[in-house]
């Protein structure tokens, strides 16, 4: 390599390299990295402090940094001889430990980096990113503070992802306790519904104990959708059935049972025996004597229910844990935004809008993904059905008279009947026909909504207990 040419190119010879170094870095279980005490020192507050203190450190040609593992110490290293890091040498293994290294040595500029690639690597695929191993190791390294914003962050990122989708030893026991005490009756996005809540719990916790109770409680605790209401789960006597209970225990006071149905808590979870007589009770007490037949099976807010980062117009804003949408101030064209919820298969799909602040004609209905454009208005598109504030309906430029016009403060609850295909609207409180015109409905499709400045509006699970 010429030297001369670029002054990172040359300080990265300096890396690690015994022979333009005068000082050996001790790492976690005695691994070996070499330095430059003036660079380290120029480049770090830390660094001088240890090495410029006129104490032994002063003197000797070693430091030693027991706590510090060598893949972190190589990405302090990294950065403090050429200012950058690149994004792919970090990973699930290293990016927690780096984080903590350069917060010990006070490189502000490299966490900031670090975060922000984290950030990054979360959104671009909820399901395929390593969250919950990053939240496990995360729980048991740091104090568990609310204030914390990298715990934060992990905990919303690990909530949106159904349990039933993370692989058993990827998420551990005390990972799974915290998320749940963080999201226990909180309003906060949550994907995974209470039933699979408890499964994912107990299955886990078996886990813990031996292969045969894992293997029971996998055949004695089917998913949800293999769920039938007749059906009872098949009776197997589990193994160390009491040490299963203890391992659980600490899990069961944030399982909100109320959630579960209650066939499924007399068939399927009362005879497991594995937990205590009296939760169940008091769980059959309440659904007794409370007015509400089934409280919504998912806890704070379902993950669907929100906008979706990922399929928005570029000058369109995503707020408040994504139920807020609102358009910049140089947007004066309609852009469009697609909800997160998935509309296929069978059965009734509902949910609210609510113009927290109102343009001219807001438009709010539903979409198909296939050739859809974010950055225009939804209405004119062959894959965009959208009831306007003017009273119109509209899909690919043609329209039709539906309701009177609305405006700001209003609540739209858009109904989608998969079975038959066809959409109608709630506006206000009153509920309008079906949509004639729209009788032929594609089998998959998301909310949408289309807005322009100075447009702002909510998504939310629909209310059943109000008028419709």
């Amino acid at each position: 390599m010429t030297r001369g040419y670029s002054l990172e190119n040359d300080l990265r010879l300096l890396l690690n390299n015994p022979k333009y170094s005068d000082i050996e870095i001790l790492c976690k279980n005695e691994e070996k990295l070499y330095g430059c005490r003036a660079i380290l020192a120029a480049r770090s507050h830390v660094f001088d402090g240890l090495l410029y203190n006129g104490m032994k450190e002063s003197y000797e040609n070693q430091i030693s940094f027991p706590t510090i593992n060598y893949s972190a110490m190589e990405i302090i290293l990294e950065h403090t001889y050429t200012g950058s890091i690149k994004e792919e040498y970090l990973t699930k293994d290293n990016i927690i430990e780096a984080l903590y290294a350069a917060d010990y040595f006070q490189l502000l500029e490299l966490q900031d980096f670090i975060m922000t690639t984290l950030k990054n690597t979360l959104r671009k695929n909820y399901t395929d990113n390593y969250s919950p191993e990053l939240f496990s190791k995360v729980v048991e390294i740091i104090p568990l503070t609310e204030d914390n914003i990298l715990l934060n962050l992990l905990v919303e990122s690990v909530a949106i992802i159904p349990l039933n989708t993370i692989e058993f030893g990827r998420l551990s026991i005390a990972g799974l306790e915290y998320l749940l005490f963080r999201t226990h009756e909180k309003e906060i996005p949550f994907a995974t519904p209470e039933y699979e809540v408890f499964r994912y719990c107990a299955i886990l916790a078996a886990k813990q104990v031996s292969n045969d109770a894992y293997k029971t409680l996998m055949e004695r605790l089917p998913t949800l959708d293999l769920i039938k209401d007749s059906i009872k789960s098949e009776y197997k006597y589990i193994i160390n059935r009491q040490i299963v209970a203890k391992e659980l225990e600490p899990l069961v006071k944030f399982i909100e049972f109320r959630r579960i149905k209650g066939h499924i808590l007399v068939d399927i979870i009362e005879p497991l025996e594995i937990i205590p007589p009296e939760i169940i009770l008091n769980v059959y007490r309440h659904k007794t004597k409370s007015n509400i037949s089934d409280y919504n099976n998912i806890r704070g807010i379902p993950f669907d229910i929100m906008w979706d980062e990922t399929a928005c117009g570029s000058k369109l804003i995503i707020e408040e844990n994504r139920k807020i949408i609102h358009a910049s101030n140089d947007c004066d064209l309609h852009q469009s935004i697609r909800g997160k919820m998935k509309l296929e298969n069978k059965g009734i799909f509902e949910w609210d809008v609510i113009v927290e602040k109102y343009c001219d004609y807001t438009w709010v209905g539903i979409c198909s993904s296939e050739n859809f454009n974010y950055e225009t208005f939804a209405g004119k598109q062959p894959t965009g059905w959208v009831l306007g504030s003017s009273g119109y309906c509209y899909n690919s430029h043609n329209r039709s008279n539906y309701c009177p016009s609305f405006g700001g403060g209003t609540k739209i609850t858009v109904h989608l009947d998969m079975d038959k295909r066809t959409c109608a609207f709630t506006v206000n409180g009153i509920k309008y026909p079906e949509v004639s015109e729209w009788n032929n409905l594609p089998s998959k499709l998301y909310p949408v909504a289309s807005l322009y400045y100075p447009g702002r509006l909510r998504i939310q699970s629909h209310q059943k207990s109000e008028p419709s």
